[in-house]
């Protein structure tokens, strides 16, 4: 799994760090979500989809190497 994160789109409203703070972060002037580990490991896939799920902007976007199509979470663009 592969994590990008739009921060034009982030409102920051924190769900993704408070759901998933060892992946997550927001940044310290714009409160925007960081991205800390764009790979995460395979155990953290469940708890990282429900933090994208959570992104009230939909700014987070999950790519699976496994599966060939992309897929976004949140609200679509």
């Amino acid at each position: 799994m592969r994590i990008t994160a739009d921060t034009g789109r982030c409102v920051g409203s924190g769900m993704c760090a408070l759901t998933a703070g060892e992946v997550f972060d927001q940044g310290e002037h714009d409160g925007k979500v960081v991205v800390l580990r764009p790979e995460p490991s395979d155990g953290e896939r469940d708890l990282i989809r429900e933090a994208a799920g959570l992104c009230p902007a939909g700014a987070i976007t999950l790519a699976d190497p496994d599966t060939p199509a992309r897929w976004a979470t949140g609200f679509p663009g």
